[in-house]
């Protein structure tokens, strides 16, 4: 995995160098004291993996992540444990408070490894000529929230996005999001062929598609970007 390290403290990034050297697989193309520079590099290259600083000059992480296009993964490394929320909101595949133990750095690259291994077989099977598995019926589905298993109507889905262990399940007029304990692979298995995967943490419904941008998908105002990996698919089931 190509990886670049993003941290105001020289001493941080000389750990976490240190640590990358002993591990199988993982190459550090850029280290970056510079958030400015990192949006850069992220942008111009490809980048399987990121480790980032919160509380840096000019640009914290938690703002450099919303700045990015098409992210690719990332993993916090912050002495401030309070973000990890946000963090995981969106959508980091670790949160790790320094001083950073090797054996827990281990165990955010081992998620890091089977989240590109994923996304790597996903990307060569086109989603276009391999539609999701539909189930025994197109008009609702059933998941589990609050301790129950709720009814959704199919057609009032307008998006899922994936935070971590669960999904959020935005819902059209109501201002209404469901959030249960899933993935996309268990969902995509219940969705008609009108659902898309967008990027690794976005299904949408086309139906409810108002715009197509240049790298996000906008639907009743939201914008939701497009992966890199999905980008081919999606544009070519969408007819552009």
């Amino acid at each position: 995995m190509k990886c670049i390290i993003v941290d105001d403290e020289p001493l941080a990034i000389d750990i976490i160098e240190t640590y990358l050297d002993q591990i199988n697989g993982m190459e550090i193309i850029a280290k970056c004291n510079n958030p400015l520079d990192a949006v850069t590099l992220i942008n111009k290259h490809q980048v399987d993996l990121v480790f980032l600083d919160i509380e840096m000059p000019n640009l914290n992480g938690i703002d450099l992540v919303k700045t990015i296009n098409t992210i690719p993964q990332f993993i916090f490394t912050t002495a401030y444990p309070q973000y990890a929320l946000e963090g995981f909101e969106l959508n980091a595949t670790d949160y790790l408070v320094k001083p950073i133990p090797f054996h827990r750095f281990l165990k955010a690259i081992s998620k890091a490894k089977e989240k590109y291994q994923l996304e790597q077989s996903f990307s060569a099977h086109s989603i276009a000529t391999s539609p999701p598995q539909k189930s025994l019926t197109d008009d609702f589905i059933f998941v589990k929230a609050e301790y129950e298993n709720v009814k959704i109507l199919v057609e009032n889905i307008q998006y899922i996005q994936g935070l971590k262990d669960y999904l959020k399940i935005r819902l059209k007029d109501t201002n209404k999001s469901i959030i249960t304990l899933s993935n996309f692979k268990d969902v995509l298995v219940k969705l008609p062929g009108h659902f898309l995967r967008v990027h690794r943490s976005y299904i949408v419904n086309i139906n409810h598609i108002t715009t197509l941008q240049k790298t996000k998908i906008v639907i009743d105002g939201i914008r939701i970007p497009i992966g890199e990996t999905y980008k081919n698919d999606v544009l070519k089931r969408l007819g552009v």
